[in-house]
């Protein structure tokens, strides 16, 4: 399997479609929005015409107000990836998700731990009261190396970690072991200079307004799924649903779009280190189109020797 991983906005699904056509791969996603069904702009989903000219794989697998889990999600996963290798055909995972990316490449043992519906509701509750950071907090006090793992601002995770620990008494990162997934990997990734990135990841915020993304967040209210759904309280979506509440104009919801995307970008870092040495890194700063035809060309050879 090849992988293509790093921050948000930096260029990796555009490298993915042009490696994707050249050498007639197929891509899986591990993008934990691009999984819901009518939330394309705000995820930056791959587009009708990318997805017809290249197979994707876990991409709209879900309603916006239905549960997905990692345990999920690594089933989907590994079964596109078994059915693109059985047509003789390398896999290329691409996505900014950490959790989903390390959980295939290093082949994670997912705690088998059902939902408990009720205790979410109680949780969802005290973080509305009481916000995030509290639940935060209490999750770093009873496993640091999951809190760490997890944005503080991830609402959904942080519950879904205390869940574990409550219904089995043990810190979640203690439950997952670690099986060698049986084939090589190759592992690239994609970085950029921090002010360029943020320049990046603004200008993608810009063409998501130009391209209608308030209208889809009003789409997808008007379709009944609501505000407080882990799906529609993400980056974006969140913000857009308050201007349309009138809770804030758009010129501040757009402003706060962006600088909850550095964050996110500058949490994906602790996810996807620059010192990793499992990892190619190419620095495509300064480069317009995003993936720049050095890193593309780079990406080329390391391919070729590692299917050969």
């Amino acid at each position: 399997m090849i992988a293509i991983v790093g921050p948000t906005a930096v260029g990796k699904s555009e490298l993915a479609l042009q490696l994707a056509q050249y050498f007639s791969l197929e891509i899986i996603s591990a993008d934990s929005r691009q999984v819901c069904r009518y939330m394309d702009i705000g995820t930056s989903k791959p587009t009708l015409a990318e997805r017809a000219a290249v197979p994707h794989h876990v991409i709209d697998v879900v309603e916006p107000d239905q549960d997905f889990s990692l345990t999920m999600y690594h089933q989907l996963a590994f079964e596109a990836l078994k059915a693109i290798q059985k047509k003789g055909k390398l896999p290329l995972l691409v996505g900014g998700s950490g959790l989903y990316v390390w959980s295939l490449i290093e082949g994670w043992t997912i705690p088998q731990v059902p939902p408990d519906r009720e205790m979410r509701r109680r949780l969802e509750a005290r973080a509305e009261q009481e916000g995030s950071q509290r639940l935060y907090q209490e999750l770093q006090d009873i496993d640091p190396v999951a809190a760490e793992r997890i944005n503080p601002s991830n609402i959904r995770r942080i519950i879904r970690a205390l869940e574990i620990y409550r219904t089995t008494g043990q810190p979640p990162s203690q439950l997952q072991r670690k099986e060698e997934p049986g084939f090589s990997i190759l592992l690239i990734g994609l970085t950029c200079e921090r002010s360029e990135l943020y320049r990046k990841i603004d200008l993608r915020v810009d063409g998501m307004m130009q391209r209608g993304f308030a209208e889809e967040v009003e789409q997808l209210l008007k379709k009944g799924y609501s505000p407080s759904l882990p799906s529609m309280s993400g980056i974006g979506y969140r913000q857009i649903g308050q201007f349309l509440r009138g809770e804030m104009t758009l010129p501040e919801a757009i402003d706060r779009m962006k600088y909850e995307t550095h964050r996110l970008a500058r949490h994906q870092y602790a996810w996807f280190r620059l010192s990793d040495s499992r990892i190619r890194w190419f620095d495509v700063s300064k480069t317009e189109g995003k993936a720049s035809i050095v890193a593309l060309n780079e990406a080329k050879a390391l391919i070729e020797g590692f299917r050969s």
